[in-house]
């Protein structure tokens, strides 16, 4: 299936490792050219390796996207290499504390949503004039099955939650410029260095069993590759009527009906 966006350029955060690194790979699959960011210099380096393999053209970027200050220069960076950006996967997400309300500060509450909304807020404001000018662009945003229902911290939950809503929001407003916005719903996926890697290694056997036998229906951790493909599709021609929409990525682990 020719996907339609050979030349095209995306910009994937946190893309040196996990389903930032397989989304890169699935997108460079397709002829894109692929800009990675992240915050270890050598898996920058050895993941822009891999994509270069594939053929595409490819940059690493250390950059943290919670941080405000660094947005606008990763950006830049990105422009001067490739051009404008065609096709954005805000995928750097995660949590700073594991506490709940009661022993959660309004700090550490905020570092949440820094890490998992407002980079990737400030990133669409800075795509989107270019995909409106052409007509055309694509962003998704990595949620989680947490965002659509009770799971993880209250930090983690909240902002998932909120990255929903916005995306949907950017949705409609955008539908009219050609721009397609999607976020992405991941269940509880392994991969190397991430946390469900963490807590299959450092917990008994037994434990982890019951964690597969009490929510994984298919019986197994989740896998990269399906996420990365479907970040492809979404970015793709292929997906021309798909706006607004949160698509879940989790063997059937959720029990929302939405």
């Amino acid at each position: 299936m020719d996907f339609g966006i050979e030349g095209k350029t995306a910009l994937v955060t946190g893309g040196s490792r996990g389903l930032g690194r397989q989304a890169a790979l699935s997108l460079a699959s397709e002829g894109v050219n692929v800009a990675i960011c992240g915050r270890t210099q050598d898996m920058l380096d050895k993941t822009v390796a891999e994509i270069e393999a594939t053929g595409a053209s490819s940059i690493g970027i250390l950059a943290d996207v919670s941080d405000p200050n660094s947005i606008e220069p990763l950006h830049q960076q990105v422009v001067e290499k490739f051009g404008p950006i065609d096709i954005l996967f805000n995928n750097v997400g995660g949590t700073r504390s594991k506490t709940d309300i009661g022993e959660l500060s309004l700090e550490d509450f905020k570092a949440g949503f820094e890490i998992n909304l407002f980079g990737g807020f400030q990133l669409m404001t800075l795509v989107i004039p270019h995909m409106r000018t052409q007509n055309w662009g694509r962003i998704i945003n990595n949620a989680s099955i947490w965002g659509r229902e009770y799971g993880g911290n209250i930090s983690y939950m909240s902002a998932k939650a909120a990255l929903i809503g916005a995306t949907k929001h950017a949705a409609l407003t955008l539908a009219k410029d050609g721009i397609l916005v999607n976020s992405i719903a991941p269940g509880s996926i392994s991969h190397s260095l991430g946390s469900w890697e963490k807590f299959q290694k450092e917990n008994p056997s037994h434990v982890v069993k019951e964690f597969i036998s009490n929510n994984l229906p298919m019986g197994k951790f989740g896998w990269a590759e399906p996420v990365g493909d479907l970040v492809a599709f979404l970015a793709s021609n292929r997906a021309g009527m798909i706006t607004g929409a949160c698509i879940v990525v989790d063997g059937g682990q959720s029990h929302s009906m939405i």
